[in-house]
């Protein structure tokens, strides 16, 4: 869930990390939608990173999103794991 000046950032980010990642950008407005932002600690709307199994991994909420730190939370997320 992101406001309108981040949707192009947020949808680069599957091209960014091609088979990797999903971008979805999703609309606050609906009342079912608005209850998931509330349950997630944003007032209005937010950036989230989920796993496959839609575990939340990382969030950024209301106006302190910044596509660069999602971007950095991906490369870290995505990162092989050591061993």
């Amino acid at each position: 869930m992101v406001c309108a000046r981040l949707v192009p950032a947020v949808s680069g980010l599957e091209q960014e990390f091609p088979g990797r990642v999903t971008a979805r950008n999703v609309s606050a407005a609906p009342p079912d939608s608005a209850r998931e932002v509330q349950a997630l600690g944003c007032r209005t709307h937010g950036l989230v990173i989920r796993g496959p199994d839609g575990r939340v991994l990382w969030k950024q909420a209301d106006h302190k999103v910044k596509v660069e730190d999602a971007r950095a939370a991906l490369r870290r997320l995505l990162r092989p794991a050591a061993g």
